[in-house]
């Protein structure tokens, strides 16, 4: 579950431990697996030398602030804006400080998820992320960012799909744009067979009400992740996060209709975590709540 003032709330224990204060918002505790978030609010502070066992990707969220870094031994100190991002390879010496109260949002990055994309991307596994210690912006790591705080905020424990996908679209974005390996230009634009399609939207129906990952739909397709995102989203023209949701409204709104179950009991029947969200995505796709549903 979402994570909101808890001490015991970090990517590792070391982390809980050198930060003044609990994360704002967390998805340790979560259905995440590959990519984790933590949205931060703390005072001026200084982080001894400590190796983290995740990629981090640092993105400031407030004012201005300045940063003093080491990173393997290089040293920088910036002046960090709003929207700026900071990239530290996982499994490096690495120290900060900053001079005042400051808002940033991390992600941090399982080492396996990019080795399984470099697999795809550039025929290797060994990946090595360049660290990005000066000021600079990315639009899309910002966009993949603040849609995962999106999703952490409204889906909570439905957004394992999503979350999955986001991961897989932010590595090999790293990939590509900050690590020493350049990717091998191939072109994945064939959709599933109609046999893979059939399998994956039969076991979708049948566990609509289990939180589904990326990687036992690819299995069924008998794919990477990766290509299997984009093989689906060309066979339907959404995203496999899109269609499990759209199932799943699909589902509630017969479920509905037989008026045999309160829309609490509907919504954990399709696999939401509860009424609330099946309301909000229910109004997204419908138009209306559950409750105006029955009421027409």
């Amino acid at each position: 579950m979402v994570t909101r003032n808890d001490p015991k709330a970090g990517p590792t224990r070391d982390y809980s431990l050198i930060l003044p204060r609990s994360p704002i918002l967390s998805s340790f505790g979560s259905c995440w697996e590959k990519v984790q978030l933590a949205l931060h609010c703390q005072p001026a502070h200084h982080i001894p030398e400590h190796r983290s066992s995740h990629h981090v990707i640092c993105i400031n969220t407030g004012a201005p602030v300045t940063l003093q870094q080491t990173v393997d031994g290089k040293s920088k100190t910036t002046d960090s804006v709003p929207r700026d991002i900071s990239i530290y390879p996982a499994h490096l010496w690495q120290t900060f400080q900053w001079d005042r109260e400051a808002s940033f949002l991390q992600l941090y990055l399982e080492p396996t998820l990019l080795s399984q994309a470099g697999a795809e991307l550039c025929d290797r596994e060994q990946i090595e992320l360049i660290p990005q210690l000066a000021s600079r912006f990315d639009p899309l790591i910002y966009e993949i960012a603040i849609a995962l705080k999106t999703s952490l905020d409204t889906e909570n424990a439905d957004s394992k799909l999503y979350a999955d996908a986001m991961a897989n679209a932010l590595a090999a974005h790293l990939i590509t744009h900050y690590s020493t390996q350049k990717p091998i230009m191939q072109n994945h634009k064939g959709r599933l067979s109609k046999t893979h399609l059939d399998r994956v939207i039969d076991y979708i129906y049948a566990y609509l009400d289990r939180n589904l990952s990326l990687a036992e739909l690819a299995d069924i397709a008998q794919l990477s992740p990766y290509h299997f995102a984009r093989a689906f989203k060309q066979s339907t023209g959404i995203s496999p996060h899109q269609f499990h949701i759209r199932c799943r409204i699909d589902h509630a709104k017969q479920l509905l209709l037989d008026r045999k179950s309160s829309i609490a009991d509907v919504a954990y029947a399709v696999g939401f975590a509860n009424q609330g969200h099946l309301n909000y995505h229910f109004k997204r796709r419908v138009g209306m709540t559950p409750k105006q549903f029955l009421q027409q």
